[in-house]
């Protein structure tokens, strides 16, 4: 007979926080607007009170982040988001009025948005804390209470998210929890009312299966290799600034950041020669630059490394672009790198690179580009560099991905009023704003049947009255 796997303590654990959780949800089922935005309010409080704890706890996971993307890229959308729901909230949450058929009137019909329950969020390492906060701002908003998995790569992060989480809201509203694998995986097993999932697209299929044994609901904010698309025409000075600043932007760790480069034969050369200046321009240095981030860890860095070496020793020219000459390795950074004529059997053709790394792919004709990108896997973020209006919108129309920024890179994702979130392979639902708001809601349908009805027509023992009212039903 095989032996009963009992819980370890950090399993036991987690089971009693959700079991906590789970009885605050159900003790309190509808927060009212004043609860929800009091909640919000803590949570501003938590951001503003700890900036320079958060930023040292980020930078000390990486082993040097730079505190302008911390607090640019992390802490300034997360308080955008807060803002946001508090100022939306009570549109929010009033009952939606819909539309009664003219057989049914005078009756009543309306949507009521409804928290969940309890929302479970699986944060990953490389922005610990906007892809923490925004989750946790759409679900507290919708009413809900809140379990958020830390990545074991942000210890420090993680630890002192802890602590503060407890600090500002007790246990039974929000708890985030701090493990490896094995505790993510019991995490993910948990019967969440709903499961936010950002990671990998292989992790993500695990995520998955572990949701249906208890058909949890989840949606999934994975990645792929976002295009940057160079028309002719474009402005390439510009194009290379925005590409150079969304690739090196925490180091190309970054879901949404360009991930390879496509541009016309005729302009390829130029194009190269803007972005080598415009990364020049950017960081004259690396090693000892503050402003630049370094890989998160050992693992990542060598991965990257070897990637490059597959890449060279298939033919495809690689150039690193490194202003000043240094050996950022000791600091674990790793300089923009261009690779050019790269096969497409190559790792860095295959995966999501997430690292300062940027393929670069040429075609002749516009139609040529189009399609390269729609035979691919569909992309989280898609980037075009173009002033043609027409052709502007034969990309919106042709082609099929998570968001889409014109002329430049990574914006749409910090607009609070747009949605997040990616399609096939890149993921699926959507959080942000209002729909963050949904995704953590039940819509739940209300039908309130007037005095005057007359559905008594319909009811047995059906007779002459039903008749003639399914003649007018059922006419052509």
């Amino acid at each position: 007979m095989d032996a009963i796997k009992m819980p370890t303590a950090e399993e036991s654990a987690l089971l009693e926080s959700f079991s906590r959780l789970r009885t605050a949800s159900r003790a309190a089922p509808y927060p009212t607007a004043e609860t929800r935005r009091s909640w919000l309010n803590a949570l501003e409080r938590l951001l503003q009170e700890n900036r320079q704890a958060l930023v040292d706890a980020v930078s000390l996971d990486f082993g040097q982040r730079s505190s302008v993307e911390t607090r640019l890229a992390e802490l300034f959308p997360s308080l955008e988001a807060v803002r946001h729901a508090r100022r939306h909230l009570n549109r929010w949450m009033r009952p939606q009025r819909r539309g009664v058929s003219i057989w049914f009137q005078p009756a009543g019909a309306s949507v009521l948005p409804q928290p969940l329950g309890v929302v479970g969020v699986v944060v990953p390492w490389n922005y610990p804390l906007f892809l923490s906060f925004g989750p946790i701002v759409a679900a507290l908003a919708a009413g809900n209470r809140v379990m958020v998995k830390m990545s074991e790569y942000t210890p420090a992060t993680g630890a002192l998210l802890a602590q503060l989480a407890a600090r500002h809201f007790g246990d039974d509203l929000l708890t985030v929890v701090n493990g490896g694998p094995e505790l993510a995986q019991a995490f993910t097993r948990l019967p969440f009312d709903h499961l936010l999932f950002t990671g990998s697209t292989a992790v993500g299929r695990h995520v998955m299966r572990a949701a249906a044994e208890n058909l949890t609901p989840v949606t999934l904010e994975l990645g792929g290799k976002s295009p940057a698309l160079v028309a002719r025409g474009a402005n390439l000075r510009r194009a290379a600034e925005a590409i150079v600043a969304g690739k090196m932007m925490n180091a190309g760790q970054t879901c949404v950041a360009p991930d390879y480069l496509l541009v016309n034969d005729k302009d390829r050369s130029l194009l190269l020669d803007e972005i080598r200046a415009a990364a020049r321009r950017a960081y004259p240095t690396l090693a000892g630059n503050p402003d630049y981030t370094a890989i998160v860890n050992d693992r990542h860095y060598q991965r990257l490394r070897q990637w490059l070496d597959g890449a060279r020793q298939a033919g495809a020219r690689v150039e690193e672009l490194n202003p000043a000459g240094e050996d950022p390795a000791a600091a674990r950074k790793m300089a923009l790198t261009l690779v050019q004529d790269c096969p497409d059997d190559c790792a860095l053709m295959r995966e999501e690179i997430f690292g300062p790394i940027l393929p670069v792919v040429s075609y002749d004709k516009f139609d040529e580009a189009l399609a390269y990108i729609n035979a691919r896997p569909r992309p989280l973020a898609l980037y075009l560099f173009d002033d043609d209006a027409l052709r502007i919108e034969r990309v919106l129309k042709e082609t099929v991905s998570g968001g889409v920024s014109v002329n430049d890179t990574l914006l749409h994702v910090v607009q609070e009023d747009l949605p997040f979130g990616g399609v096939g392979p890149s993921g699926m639902g959507h959080y942000h704003g209002r729909e963050g708001f949904l995704t953590f809601s039940k819509l739940k349908p209300v039908f309130r049947q007037s005095r005057l009805s007359g559905t008594w027509l319909t009811r047995p023992p059906y007779g002459g009255a039903v008749e003639w009212l399914l003649k007018l039903m059922l006419r052509r």
